[in-house]
């Protein structure tokens, strides 16, 4: 009895766990992840904040908020999401890419949080790292 209590006690710390799922090429995308998960932590929620590779499918196909990041690299997609945050980095052209990523993912049946993804030009400034943060808070409110 005492293993299934402890099993159930694991499995519902990992779903109260919000997401911040990214991938970063040259690190900025990771700064601004590591800044959503701050803003998930002020707001009073757990944060995991992970490389692509590490990420759980199941995981994130059972939870009700998480949040993704990446560069403009133009291959950003995941499927059946319920309420998702989009965030990347940029360093070239005016966003185009993330607007297109906010279309697939709103044609996957997502829910973009804020209605647009967040994004900054190149390594992300100090106003940058604290709209990560309130976007962090944001997605913790809706979990």
């Amino acid at each position: 009895m005492v293993n299934q209590t402890n099993n159930f006690f694991q499995e519902e710390a990992a779903i109260s766990k919000i997401s911040v799922v990214y991938w970063s090429q040259t690190g900025n995308t990771e700064a601004m992840a590591e800044a959503v998960g701050a803003g998930i932590a002020k707001a009073g929620k757990e944060a995991d904040v992970v490389e692509v590779s590490s990420a759980s499918m199941e995981d994130l196909k059972a939870a009700k908020v998480f949040a993704l990041g990446c560069p403009a690299m133009g291959a950003e997609v995941l499927e059946e999401m319920e309420t998702i945050a989009l965030f990347g980095s940029y360093g070239w052209g005016d966003g185009q890419w993330m607007r297109d990523w906010e279309e697939r993912m709103t044609a996957a049946g997502a829910t973009v949080l804020n209605g647009e993804g967040l994004i900054c030009q190149e390594t992300p400034d100090d106003d940058a790292i604290k709209q990560c943060e309130e976007l962090g808070e944001q997605l913790a409110q809706n979990a």
